[in-house]
């Protein structure tokens, strides 16, 4: 059975799904960086890439709050990820609850040729509702790693991000001024 020439490539790909996520200031983005620096130093082929409307900290390379950074290509809509690099072994892609519904299928079909895909987003939006591609991403990880940031108000374990302002649209790009890492009871408290 183990000699069979389609189960060794399949095994042979190595692609799989690993899924960074959390709250704001949990250091998602932090944590990403990190995992693509490392394989960039075993000198993988890897790409990146953020939505193009994420332009906080920089037009295109992916910025973590503490200013930790490392290139990366926009893009308007998920499937033209697949569009990059037919050598490529990594791709990372941040800040992935902006992106479409289609992004499960493509981080898939990355998977099944092989590509190792990390993942970072917000798992949650303001409200505490699942948000956007982020569940179902989880569903089909290999690997789901949550990071917490500590909670303002009381120092506790934070799992939310609660808005500070009155804008209720979901999609609000912003930073402290907007948001603040809370645990699950000072979030329920406002």
């Amino acid at each position: 059975m183990f000699n069979d020439d389609r189960f060794k490539r399949k095994f042979d790909l190595g692609g799989s799904i690993e899924i960074i996520c959390g709250s704001m200031f949990s250091g998602k983005t932090e944590e990403l960086i990190r995992r693509l620096k490392r394989a960039q130093i075993a000198k993988l082929q890897v790409e990146i890439f953020k939505p193009k409307t994420d332009t906080r900290y920089d037009e295109t390379a992916v910025v973590s709050h503490d200013l930790n950074s490392i290139a990366s290509t926009p893009v308007d809509h998920s499937s033209a990820i697949l569009l990059y690099g037919s050598n490529t072994q990594i791709v990372g892609i941040d800040e992935a609850q902006f992106f479409d519904d289609e992004l499960p299928d493509v981080c898939v079909k990355l998977a099944n040729k092989g590509v190792r895909v990390i993942i970072a987003g917000l798992d949650m939006d303001f409200e505490g509702k699942p948000f956007g591609p982020i569940p179902a991403l989880m569903a089909i990880a290999e690997e789901v790693t949550k990071v917490h940031a500590v909670c303002v108000r009381c120092g506790g374990s934070a799992l939310f991000s609660y808005r500070l302002t009155e804008n209720k649209s979901q999609f609000l790009l912003g930073e402290k001024e907007n948001y603040e890492p809370r645990c699950r009871l000072c979030f329920n408290l406002d």
